[in-house]
């Protein structure tokens, strides 16, 4: 796909498949920002995927937290969700740029706000830019009961992870809807090598009306249980602690993960959780990936993540499972949050969870298999031949 460096073309473009309402970011909203970007959108593809009749390939990119700084592989990111079939609408947010964020705080909500009152029409999948910060400063200005609503009706999947999690747990909150936590525009998608295991869980976990992940040798002890599988990253949730935005979920399956912090800050933003009454709502409590930052200090020798996961299991009275692929990490699965989740125990010491009661995508509409790197080559011996200079 030959890509045009033309701002008018990208504009052009951008509203034969968005609408003739979509660029009008800046319209809803309140924010005390101005409304000048400091750099432009760069990039489109020539060519727009049309909306099916169904409009079951609409894909709308929301940006509500970090701007891409790397317009190369935002343009990656569109190119292959084109090349799957989507008709990939509002792409002007994969460009945007204001301060540290995607946009200003009226363009960053308008991706949100736009649907919700019905401005644009409600696609079927909503897709994050990447992560970073800012999504908890367009909260109070989106209107989350009508976007559920709206959503729900369409039967929306929303993809993200990371800082995009406050806007998916305002909706489950706010506007009792699911959303999945899953690849993202930029951060997976614009690679230049996809991990497999990531888009092969995409597909899966989108398309399938019931889907298991597992997870091996991690346990010690068998844990069964059931029920509404919630959560994200720890450090967006508690700063939601105690806010209207953070789900009230009885006898739910909390699912955590986060990057770059030291065991004692995990603790604490655990304990925020719990002096705040919500792990112990919980049936069980299942992290991902915490991969830790490079910071250590003379008491993380003897304090590490497995004393924190101890800790929180005996004072929250909960199980804790470990290892759910899942966060910061470049083999992701894709599953839903809001939906209802069978945990149960196996016998080799791990555990799978069983996810059902969420919005799929109609594979048959899209060429989901052209996500999927292509094959490695099988081994092939090679007559190796000596050089006489080599010493």
């Amino acid at each position: 796909m030959t890509w045009q460096p033309s701002r008018r073309n990208f504009l052009k473009a951008s509203a034969a498949a968005a609408g003739a309402g979509m660029l009008a970011a800046c319209g809803s909203g309140t924010t005390t920002q101005p409304a000048t970007q400091s750099s432009k959108a760069q990039t489109v593809p020539p060519k727009t995927t049309q909306p099916s009749r169904s409009g079951d390939n609409i894909l709308r990119v929301v940006a509500p937290s970090g701007f891409a700084d790397s317009a190369a592989r935002s343009e990656a990111g569109l190119s292959r969700l084109h090349h799957a079939g989507f008709a990939v609408t509002n792409q002007q947010a994969a460009f945007r740029r204001y301060q540290r964020f995607a946009g200003t705080d009226s363009e960053r909500i308008a991706d949100f706000q736009d649907v919700a009152t019905g401005r644009v029409a409600t696609p079927k999948v909503l897709m994050g830019l990447r992560g970073g910060y800012g999504a908890v400063r367009i909260l109070p200005h989106i209107d989350f009961a009508n976007l559920g609503a709206r959503m729900r009706e369409r039967g929306t999947l929303f993809f993200g992870f990371s800082d995009l999690c406050a806007v998916q747990l305002a909706l489950l909150a706010k506007g009792n809807m699911a959303s999945f936590a899953g690849p993202m525009v930029y951060s997976e998608f614009g690679k230049p090598a996809p991990s497999t295991y990531t888009m092969e869980s995409f597909i899966r976990g989108a398309t399938n009306a019931a889907n298991t992940v597992s997870v091996y040798n991690v346990q010690r002890r068998s844990v069964n249980a059931e029920g509404t599988f919630w959560g994200g990253n720890l450090s967006v949730l508690a700063s939601l602690a105690g806010s209207p935005y953070m789900p009230d979920i009885q006898g739910g399956i909390l699912f955590l993960e986060d990057v770059g912090e030291q065991p004692y800050r995990i603790e604490r933003m655990l304990q925020t959780l719990h002096l705040a009454g919500i792990l112990s709502k919980q049936q069980a409590v299942v992290l991902g990936d915490f991969r830790m930052g490079t910071i250590r200090d003379v008491y993380d020798s003897s304090y590490d993540f497995s004393a924190v996961v101890n800790n929180i299991s005996r004072i929250a009275k909960v199980p804790v499972l470990t290892g759910f692929p899942f966060g910061h990490i470049t083999n992701k699965a894709t599953f839903p949050l809001g939906a209802h989740a069978k945990i149960t125990g196996e016998s080799n010491g791990g555990y799978s969870v069983t996810f059902s009661g969420y919005p799929t995508l109609n594979a048959a509409g899209l060429m989901l298999d052209t996500l999927l790197p292509p094959p490695v080559p099988a081994y092939q011996p090679v007559n190796i031949v000596e050089d006489p200079m080599q010493e």
